[in-house]
């Protein structure tokens, strides 16, 4: 049994070679024994078959658990690069995409020192924001990084959504923020995907509909947190790095997760408007 459980090369020649052996050891000892029946040979050799076995079957089944565990392994690790590449375009998105924005406004007030100077000063504080927010995933990211700072290190504290609007605004983008209900404590990662999705449609708005009027609505319930924003559709495609899609697939993915609903449409008239429901009290 513990041959057949642990033995990993040349199991079938080991097999072969003992079956081989096993024959003219019991010819020997039947000729030279007390006149045992040869049955009694037969059936020993099929008891040492089905210890064999045993041990084979052992064998496979921890092999089978070795690579289920692989697999799990393999596919966390997927998940985890998938989180951190959703959280570092998140990131990285919105403050280049208001970097851009307020660069290309920049370059038409050379005859206006003092509004220059405003956007060029909003270009720097955009530009810190995005290496504070880039350090602080990257401290995440360090497995010295202290047990304290997990789900409540990643959510944005309460006043950051209204910090994210000014910085949309200083952009050139006249938005207009509502904010209803106090966020419950246990809402757990449903404040962080509020954030993440008006985030997400900020910048789409200084990307596609630059200028235009911006609504941004957020409700906190005890039970779920709801966000929508939307454009008029009367600004003008701004001249910023071209979007894949991927944000908002990132983002119908973070609610669904959450057990949530999400839509991303266009109005008639023109414009867009962006649409979440987030349970509360959902672990991260």
């Amino acid at each position: 049994m513990s041959a057949g459980s642990y033995l990993e090369r040349y199991r079938r020649v080991t097999l072969l070679a003992l079956s081989a052996a096993y024959v003219p050891l019991a010819v020997v000892l039947y000729r030279r024994g007390p006149g045992e029946p040869p049955g009694e040979f037969v059936t020993f050799y099929l008891a040492l078959a089905l210890a064999w076995g045993v041990g084979a079957w052992l064998r496979s089944a921890r092999t089978a658990e070795a690579e289920r565990r692989g697999r799990v392994a393999e596919d966390a690790r997927s998940a985890e690069r998938a989180t951190i590449a959703r959280e570092l375009l998140d990131v990285v998105a919105h403050h280049v995409t208001a970097m851009v924005v307020q660069a290309e406004a920049a370059r038409y007030l050379t005859a206006a020192p003092d509004r220059l100077d405003q956007t060029l000063t909003a270009v720097s504080g955009t530009g810190r924001r995005a290496i504070t927010d880039l350090r602080h995933l990257l401290d995440l990211l360090n497995p010295d990084h202290g047990t304290g700072h997990g789900t409540e290190g990643r959510t944005p504290p309460v006043g950051s959504l209204l910090t994210l609007v000014e910085q949309t605004r200083r952009a050139g983008q006249p938005v207009e923020f509502t904010e209803e209900g106090t966020p419950a404590p246990s809402t757990g990662s449903a404040d962080l995907v509020a954030y993440r999705v008006v985030q997400e449609a900020l910048t789409n708005a200084l990307k596609h509909d630059h200028g235009s009027r911006t609504s941004v609505l957020v409700r906190h319930g005890e039970r779920e947190v709801t966000v929508e924003v939307g454009t008029d559709g009367s600004g003008s495609r701004a001249g910023s790095p071209g979007g894949s899609g991927r944000g908002l697939a990132g983002l119908r993915e973070r609610v669904d997760l959450l057990g949530g609903d999400f839509s991303a449409d266009r109005r008639v008239g023109g414009g867009f408007v962006v649409r979440a429901r987030i349970p509360a009290g959902s672990l991260s």
